[in-house]
């Protein structure tokens, strides 16, 4: 049963990815080109992002139109209160040195990993630049 579960979730969330990627055309967004959706993984498990319309840079450059750096996100929802910075933990996984990719460790089992991209404090920006995957980690 948990099976056809994580399969239905990933065939949804994979049409809800196309649909919103065709939707974003031309506009700001990343997306996770490593680990692909519903890939069974083994760790560490290596998350890669790209971008869209944005440009990565360090934090230490400051807030700037347009640039920022990757966040990952790991079984957490988007930040409800997108004018804060994002918490630093387990959960969330700063790249603030403008790194485009990132080996993060996980329990075996599946995982809702999400890119959030944000200004060099860390601040999302709002609308949310994000991306999801849904991964099976064995």
């Amino acid at each position: 049963m948990s099976k056809l579960f994580f399969k239905l979730h990933v065939t949804l969330l994979s049409l809800l990815v196309l649909t919103a990627g065709t939707a974003l055309a031309g506009t700001r967004a990343i997306a996770i080109s490593e680990p692909s959706n519903g890939a069974t993984v083994q760790n560490p498990v290596k998350v890669c992002l790209v971008t869209h319309n944005v440009t990565v840079e360090p934090a230490k450059k400051g807030v700037n139109d347009g640039k920022g750096h990757h966040h990952i996100l790991v079984d957490a929802d988007l930040p409800k209160d997108l004018s804060q910075p994002i918490g630093k933990d387990a959960q969330h996984i700063h790249m603030g040195d403008g790194s485009t990719c990132k080996e993060i460790r996980l329990e075996p089992g599946m995982h809702v990993i999400r890119g959030l991209f944000a200004q060099g404090n860390h601040v999302p920006y709002n609308p949310p630049i994000t991306a999801t995957v849904i991964v099976n980690v064995q």
